[in-house]
């Protein structure tokens, strides 16, 4: 291989970098949002996860608009002092309840690009123990 031969090999390394953690979360969360969409009789149960809060929400994607909402920034779970992935788990059951009287009993799982394990996934078991399905 000659040296300009391996200089463009070189460059073209540089310019073929990997994401980041915020671009590999849109595209995994663009590919599911192709698939999963809410409507009125099944919403999508959709999350969002920051370092310090946790955030579910049941939407209508036909009408485009949100049926119920639970976070730990809610009074009852944020004044009950817990670590993130037991308020995360009360985050789905507080949804789970709303969700009931909302007259909802089954929801399309979106998990926002996040990896389904930790927070993520206690917020779903505690849905389920709600008794909501997905």
């Amino acid at each position: 291989m000659s040296k300009s031969e391996e200089k463009q090999v070189n460059l073209h390394k540089i310019l073929v970098m990997a994401l980041s953690k915020s671009e590999r979360r849109d595209r995994i969360r663009f590919r599911i949002r192709k698939v999963v969409s809410g409507t009125a009789q099944r919403p999508r149960l959709a999350i969002f996860r920051s370092n310090k809060e946790i955030y579910a929400q049941l939407i209508d994607d036909v009408t485009g608009t949100t049926i119920t909402a639970a976070s730990s920034r809610d009074k009852d779970i944020d004044a009950s002092k817990l670590n993130k992935t037991e308020a995360a788990k009360l985050v789905g059951k507080a949804l789970a309840e709303k969700a009931q009287k909302a007259g909802v009993d089954t929801v399309s799982f979106d998990r926002g690009g996040y990896l389904y394990h930790g927070r993520v996934k206690s917020l779903a078991d505690g849905a389920r123990e709600g008794r909501l399905k997905f």
